[in-house]
């Protein structure tokens, strides 16, 4: 929710003080006495270039920082537990939050550039390392696949709940204050410390199996990356030196390397990651595509996203955990469990070419509503993919932690390239108009059907 509320009144900030430049040099007196301006007269060209260019600069260091850090971040968890680790994630958004109300208000004192600062405390985690400790948490809980496959569905809807609520509190309260939504989220994380307090402590190379799985079995839950296979009741000890900690992150690298070499189906799904992480990038843009194509402000635009969310609470936990246990009931066929997450997945990849490239040709208010709603419907995805990567098909014995950290790492080198290449696009859709408009979406629509055409290269 915290980062839902981060966003959207970023991007106004940045644009406020790039038009307050602006308008200095070439029409001061558009500039009102307490040094504000109309947010309609900021979505000109120069203005929105800068923006774009800022944001994908943001972007970009916050998910390079971010995939540095993940394979130490590891061994973190491993020797301090997974607490640990949680609460340095909330480090980063704290600050980025407190630096965007200093940059904001103090523009006698710092340049507009100097907001490009906040993203480079990822260092201490971002969202790779989050996801991949979320991923691993959540496929502990049970080895039933039908049941295993319906936490990740709501594990997926929970982001999209705070996707859907936390845009039109975000237009709500920065229409009231723009500072407001930047105070409310600092306000969220300070609230999450006693949250990952709630978790159970982890000095521990894995996590104690819950009630529901078989006490000698082993628990998939623990490091993000570990550099040996856990064996059961095995803790990290003080015995354990710094030397050994960091002799140890090479031998993960080449576990890692090994896990994925000889592996084909694994290596085509991975390239389907990489290539939807990809093509995905492009609703970072959402907002200030909105913005931009209908002139609105970004609280206006905040709105459309949350109708977009709405969707993708519904698919993810009503429609889709009622068609996996309806599709499961009967587990007379063999394989039936893989052929169903191939068939999830390439549908939701073809309903996300068909939903952007609607998005990109939507010149009405009503057109792009109905672009976003099919859109959403691709939001699936993960629930397939991330099942296949449990299915006979790919997993290996003592295998799943490293098996999603390699998923993750391959999502997060996705965003990596997809920032620059969705801000290089974007500001150039800026300079063309027009239609001109939804070149990144054309573009990501392209990736889309590349990446389906890898998946039906899954062996079978």
């Amino acid at each position: 929710m915290g980062h839902a509320l981060y966003n959207l009144p970023l991007n106004r900030v940045i644009e406020r003080r790039l038009c307050q430049e602006h308008y200095a040099l070439f029409d001061p007196s558009v500039i009102g006495p307490d040094g504000s301006i109309p947010e309609k007269m900021c979505k000109i060209k120069d203005v929105q270039s800068q923006l774009a260019w800022l944001q994908g600069i943001m972007e970009t260091t916050f998910v390079v920082c971010d995939f540095v850090v993940t394979i130490p971040f590891s061994f973190i968890a491993e020797r301090f537990g997974i607490k640990v680790v949680l609460w340095c994630n909330l480090i980063p958004r704290i600050f980025m939050s407190i630096w965007a109300l200093v940059v904001g208000n103090y523009h006698d004192i710092l340049p507009t550039k100097a907001i490009i600062a906040g993203p480079f405390l990822a260092v201490l985690g971002g969202d790779c390392v989050f996801s991949s400790t979320i991923f691993t948490l959540t496929s502990s809980l049970t080895q039933e696949y039908v049941q295993r496959a319906s936490y990740f569905s709501y594990i997926s809807s929970t982001s999209y709940v705070v996707s859907f609520i936390g845009p039109t509190l975000a237009s709500f309260t920065m229409s009231q204050n723009l500072w407001l939504p930047f105070w409310i989220h600092i306000t969220l994380l300070l609230c999450a410390i006693p949250t990952v307090n709630m978790l159970p402590g982890t000095k521990r190379t894995y996590l104690p199996s819950t009630s529901d799985i078989d006490d000698d079995a082993p628990s998939e839950a623990g490091p993000l990356l570990s550099g040996r296979s856990p064996s059961p009741g095995r803790y990290s000890t003080a015995f354990e030196t710094k030397a050994d900690t960091f002799q140890s992150i090479p031998n993960a690298v080449r576990r890692l390397v090994r896990l994925v070499i000889g592996r084909r189906n694994f290596q085509v799904l991975l390239i389907s990651f990489f290539l939807t992480a990809l093509a995905s990038s492009d609703t970072k843009l959402l907002v200030q595509y909105i913005s931009n194509r209908y002139k609105w402000d970004f609280a206006q635009a905040g709105y459309m996203l949350s109708a977009k969310a709405l969707v993708n609470i519904v698919l993810l936990t009503v429609v889709v955990p009622r068609v996996i246990r309806a599709s499961m009931s009967s587990k007379t066929v063999h394989g039936s469990e893989i052929r169903l997450n191939y068939l999830g997945a390439e549908a939701s990849i073809a309903v996300s070419v068909v939903g952007v490239l609607c998005v990109a040709l939507a010149f009405k208010f009503w057109m792009l509503l109905g672009a976003l709603m099919i859109y959403a419907l691709g939001s699936a995805l993960p629930v397939f993919t991330m099942s296949l990567v449990k299915s006979p098909l790919i997993a290996l014995a003592d295998s799943d932690i490293q098996d999603f950290s390699i998923v993750m790492l391959t999502k997060t080198l996705g965003s990596l390239v997809g920032a620059p290449l969705m801000t290089v696009l974007w500001m150039h859709a800026i300079k063309l108009g027009g239609i001109g408009l939804g070149l990144p979406y054309f573009v990501s629509a392209s990736i889309y059907l590349l990446a389906a055409f890898v998946v039906a290269r899954l062996n079978f």
